[in-house]
């Protein structure tokens, strides 16, 4: 298996393509999608994702007195297979019109964004949503991993957390907070393929129009190949129930449950933690940072660009994140 410690979607896709198509192809991705700049990516062990050996259970250890003995022990492991989803698009234009434009690649690849886009938001949404029991051709999110809120610290329900004990309705959203890294959560990629996103020009070919006729146009192929692992539950929180009717008054103590996300995870420094909600989330925060009512929210400016911040953890925006979730009880 091949790994890349800490090389996130964007990284690995610039070192691979020499005529530089594919890095302009994910850094196009990554202006409307965060996770690929932050998401850790490694080759899968299988063809059709990668088999984990995560440990479930410790072993037990003993205080030993003279003259009596130690019962052995071991750990408790468990094997989870992770699926990668095969996301296509073919794009077509008309060679006539692309060859008007003087350079042709770059103006197929400014029409092409329309389907990359398209690609972009799939991809965003499964991250978060999907389920290989609902669309078995897919790959399992975050979101149905942590489906159920608990107490038990030993399990990942304990991870999940609820914002509002009295939400209701389907108009809640959740906050994802994600400790990015080859031994926490990672993305994946089939065995033997390469980063996962592959782009094909298939040149000059004969195009049909809706009365079937004939036309020479320019075809594209994308195909991109990805998974998502969650090697240790422990490292990614689900912070449910924020119930977007209700977020602006003070039952819904939105600071407390990121708080109690935060000391759930083991070690922050164990990877690259990052918050992800939605627009709405996100606006409410910016202003309760410029207007100085937490201090665990801050405006910090690197290299001139503002970023949101919770205990120094960067929030960023995901529009996958939807406002009509089910209460999660």
């Amino acid at each position: 298996m091949s790994t890349l410690t800490g090389v996130s979607y964007t990284d690995f896709a610039s070192r691979l393509d020499p005529d530089n198509k594919i890095r302009t192809i994910i850094e196009l991705l990554a202006q409307t999608n965060p996770i690929l700049e932050d998401m850790v990516i490694v080759e899968g062990n299988l063809q059709t994702g990668h088999k984990t050996t995560i440990r479930s259970g410790l072993p037990t250890v003993t205080w030993r007195l003279l003259n009596y003995g130690v019962q052995p022990s071991k750990s408790i492991t468990s094997q989870i297979t992770d699926t990668c989803g095969m996301l296509e698009a073919y794009a077509e234009v008309d060679k006539a019109l692309a060859d008007l434009n003087g350079n042709s690649a770059a103006w197929r690849l400014s029409e092409d964004r329309a389907f990359l886009e398209a690609m972009n938001q799939a991809m965003a949404t499964t991250s978060v949503y999907g389920s290989v029991l609902t669309y078995p051709e897919r790959f399992t999110g975050v979101n149905p991993r942590y489906a159920a809120v608990g107490t038990d610290s030993t399990v990942s329900t304990y991870n999940t957390v609820s914002a509002y004990s009295s939400a209701s309705g389907s108009d809640q959203t959740s906050m994802l907070l994600i400790v990015w890294g080859e031994n926490t959560v990672h993305g994946i990629y089939p065995k033997g393929s390469v980063a996962g996103f592959q782009h094909e020009d298939k040149g000059q070919v004969t195009l049909l129009d809706a009365a079937d006729g004939r036309y020479e146009g320019y075809r594209s192929h994308y195909k991109w190949d990805l998974g998502l692992t969650v090697r240790d539950w422990r490292y990614c929180v689900r912070v449910c129930n924020i119930d977007t009717s209700a977020i602006t008054t003070s039952t819904v103590d939105l600071f407390a449950a990121m708080i109690d996300a935060y000391e759930r995870i083991p070690d922050v420094n164990m990877g690259r933690p990052v918050f992800y909600c939605n627009r709405t989330v996100r606006s409410w925060l910016w202003k309760q940072a410029a207007a100085k009512s937490n201090v665990n929210l801050t405006i910090d400016q690197p290299a001139g660009k503002p970023i949101l911040s919770f205990n120094g953890i960067p929030i960023k925006r995901n529009d996958s994140i939807l406002n009509t979730e089910s209460v999660v009880s």
